[in-house]
């Protein structure tokens, strides 16, 4: 979670003067005043973002919910930018601006809103220090599409009805800072004047002697807030690193794909639930949509729709929030899982694709991704030597509103002759892709793709 690239900016000079020939005396000169500066992604659909002060990259690939410990920087103006990381290179989307810090304040430096109208919110406190045996807190509304509302601030399980708020805000408002015993609390978000209706519950979290947190108050991005129970999180700023507080009910996402060419139609099943299958008469080259489930471990086993034998048996620790793939890959005689975490967040700056080897007939292989028409033999890979089973990762590729078409070859390494393609793909903004090469059904040529959507409703 560390994309940060400290500026150490403090420094001490020494003056050594000579005051008459006889003696010499040594000033000291004070160290300069300095302030504090943290800094969090809290725009849901834009790219990751480089943090570029007086012309230099002071953090770096910063993604979204992810915020920087505190930078001690000497007081005075500095230009800040931020630049959203794209695929043909940085372009500017907040700035630069100059701003002026005074001394011995924390600034939090937030970019919210989505991306074609992000913008910063500068929060300020003093730097001060924190009472003995107490906590504080400094939380913002960075939510643009929710409403005003109530935040509590409780021992668990308090009624909220006979309790009081620690305040109510509106998007770009702030609540704080101010200090609480450390121990054990439970935060709970609700609709304005309504303790009846969570929005957002933290479940049982310990604020520790001396946290010292920053808190936002941050939108679910598309789509996981089908299924993540809360349209909102907390992402707080520790001062050294950020780290983010999911709705207690917050499930995790599975996805199944069936791209074993000779097994026949199967069912997966989950602790050992055979009444019940988490999916049915599961098909070759068929994909299972994304389906919620709470976050623990599970025993998973893929079994023929009947009867009820397990090919593939596999224990899985699912974790809330998280997003995950489970392909059925290989021969039958070898069939195996091919676990993947999913990165679906909607990014409307340009199309994110991934392309994963799952052809058991395949040996390693170069990927091509070129304008329509495009001799091969000119260029280099897009992505070289993959072998079964390996994953490009999810790569950016430009786009517009009206789409961008590539052509993807795909060929055995080394060579130009294509095993797969050349194959049409006309990408959007936001798009979220994953291409998956396979088998014809029953193994070997021709090798053929699956193709999904990783940003449907869930």
């Amino acid at each position: 979670m560390n994309y940060v690239q400290k500026l150490s900016l403090a420094l001490i000079a020494f003056a050594l003067t000579a005051c008459d020939s006889d003696s010499t005396t040594f000033v000291s000169t004070p160290p300069p005043e300095t302030f504090d500066l943290q800094i969090l992604h809290a725009s849901p659909d834009a790219p990751a973002v480089d943090v570029v002060v007086n012309g230099s990259a002071a953090l770096e690939n910063v993604d979204y919910k992810v915020g920087s410990g505190r930078l001690e920087l000497d007081v005075g103006t500095y230009s800040v930018a931020v630049e959203g990381i794209l695929p043909g290179g940085n372009t500017p989307v907040i700035g630069p601006v100059d701003l002026t810090f005074d001394a011995d304040t924390i600034y939090s430096v937030v970019a919210v809103n989505d991306v074609a109208n992000i913008e910063p919110v500068i929060v300020t406190q003093p730097r001060t220090a924190v009472s003995a045996s107490s906590a504080r807190l400094h939380v913002l509304h960075a939510a643009a599409a929710a409403p005003q509302v109530d935040v509590y601030v409780t021992a668990p399980d308090a009624d909220l009805a006979a309790s009081p708020t620690v305040g109510s805000f509106a998007f770009k408002e702030t609540i704080g800072p101010a200090e609480v015993a450390a121990g054990e609390y439970q935060i709970r978000v609700t609709l304005a004047g309504d303790p009846d209706s969570v929005v957002y519950d933290s479940g049982t979290r310990t604020l520790n002697d001396g946290d010292d947190l920053f808190i936002a108050a941050v939108p679910t991005a598309a789509p996981a807030s089908t299924f993540t129970a809360s349209p909102i999180s907390l992402v707080i700023l520790t001062g050294t690193d950020s780290v983010e507080y999911l709705d207690a009910g917050a499930n995790a996402a599975l996805r199944a794909f069936h791209a074993s060419p000779d097994a026949p139609d199967v069912d997966i099943v989950v602790n050992d639930n055979f009444a019940a299958p988490l999916v049915e008469d599961f098909t070759f080259s068929q994909v299972a949509g994304y389906v919620p489930v709470g976050p623990a471990s599970y025993n998973v086993k893929v079994v023929p729709a009947n009867p009820q034998n397990a090919v593939i048996k596999r224990d899985v620790t699912l974790a809330a929030g998280e997003v995950y793939d489970v392909l059925a890959v290989g021969l039958l005689a070898s069939i195996e899982p091919l676990i993947l975490n999913d990165d679906p967040r909607v990014v409307n700056t340009h199309a994110k694709v991934r392309i994963i080897h799952a052809s058991p007939a395949a040996q390693n292989v170069d990927i091509y991704v070129a304008a329509p028409g495009t001799d091969i033999s000119t260029i280099t890979p897009a992505f070289e030597d993959i072998p079964f089973k390996g994953s490009t990762g999810y790569v950016g590729l430009p786009a517009d509103a009206d789409g961008e078409t590539y052509e993807v070859t795909v060929v055995a390494t080394g060579t130009t002759t294509p095993a797969i393609g050349p194959a049409e793909f006309t990408f959007f903004n936001g798009d979220v892709v994953t291409v998956v090469a396979r088998d014809a059904a029953g193994g070997g040529a021709p090798l053929d793709v699956i193709v999904t959507n990783d940003a449907p409703a869930l």
